[in-house]
């Protein structure tokens, strides 16, 4: 499996806290400047958009992310979805959540230079 980019960087932002309190104290407190540090790169954000970094580390607790809420004011259907839905059929929904029964966990890449 190849990893992106993203992938690898987040993999190494993650390793380097891991190992290091304070790269990680300054990554919760200063990520932009923290990541630009430990790269030597630019970390080029949207414009709009804030980098967010918390410290999930502690083992007695269980933490849950609540994502923005997908736009669903002009979504269209297209002709496959219409045609289900006028024959009464039962289409999958536009957007799913997951059912969580256990918190999964994600392997977090190793990066190796």
């Amino acid at each position: 499996m190849e990893f992106t980019q993203e992938q690898k960087l987040y993999g190494q932002v993650v390793n380097e806290a891991w190992e290091n309190a304070e790269f990680k104290a300054e990554l919760v407190t200063n990520p932009v400047a923290a990541i630009e540090k430990l790269t030597g790169q630019k970390l080029n954000l949207p414009e709009g958009k804030t980098l967010v970094v918390r410290d999930q580390t502690e083992a007695g607790t269980v933490y849950i992310n609540i994502p923005a809420k997908p736009n669903t004011e002009d979504v269209e259907l297209n002709e496959e979805q219409l045609e289900a839905v006028a024959g009464g059929t039962t289409i999958w929904p536009i957007f799913t959540l997951p059912i969580l029964t256990t918190l999964p966990t994600y392997p977090i890449p190793t990066v190796e230079y």
